[in-house]
């Protein structure tokens, strides 16, 4: 996997050559984990190469964007696009099938729900662009979802400096529950959707 290896650091250092904008389109494209780009964005706040004003917002609207492209091709091309092609992105037909489930069943809420479960958090945007979902509702949901998620790996990030490559397991202690109470609240929204469909039928 030395390849691999040599392909992130390629990016990372063109991340760091074009400085915010590398933050913004390291996000959208997402060739390389979202929390590899954003704790390197901290790193270079650390080496105040960024600001870290600057590092959240570009991380932030990188982020949103990104769903927004899965969102786009969702909503002109559908499903039948992301059968294609979507092994090239990392989105298979089983998790395509599960977050479709998920967003017929209990509607646009789920955007914001799904986007702290690993896999489910680039997948439901999909749904949502093939449903028509409303475009600012849909931004609106992903936003308020990507703020954590932001502030967490760009802060960690900064705060581990050169030893910025260990991130995942310094953000464990927070992701971990973060997921934990996302799952949480999930579930509420699913049981106060379910009987909220329950009363409207009796």
């Amino acid at each position: 996997m030395s390849w691999f290896h040599d392909l992130v650091n390629t990016l990372l250092d063109w991340i760091e050559g074009l400085g915010y904008f590398g933050i913004l389109i390291g996000l959208m494209i997402e060739v390389i984990p979202s929390e590899i780009v954003l704790g390197y964005a901290g790193y270079l706040v650390s080496q105040h190469t960024v600001s870290l004003t600057g590092a959240l917002l570009f991380g932030f609207v990188g982020a949103v964007a990104q769903q927004w492209i899965l969102y786009g091709i969702g909503r002109i091309a559908g499903r039948p696009f992301f059968e294609k092609y979507g092994k090239f992105i990392k989105i298979s037909p089983k998790h395509l099938d599960i977050a479709e489930k998920w967003f017929l069943r209990y509607g646009n809420g789920i955007v914001f729900t799904a986007r702290f479960v690993p896999v489910m958090r680039q997948v439901i945007s999909i749904p949502a662009g093939i449903a028509r979902m409303s475009f600012w509702r849909f931004t609106a949901l992903t936003g308020l979802a990507s703020i954590p998620w932001v502030v967490l790996f760009v802060l960690l990030g900064r705060s581990l400096g050169d030893k910025w490559e260990d991130i995942d397991d310094k953000a464990a202690p927070y992701v971990q529950p973060a997921i934990l109470i996302a799952i949480a609240i999930m579930i509420v929204y699913v049981v106060y959707k379910v009987l909220k469909r329950r009363g409207k039928s009796i």
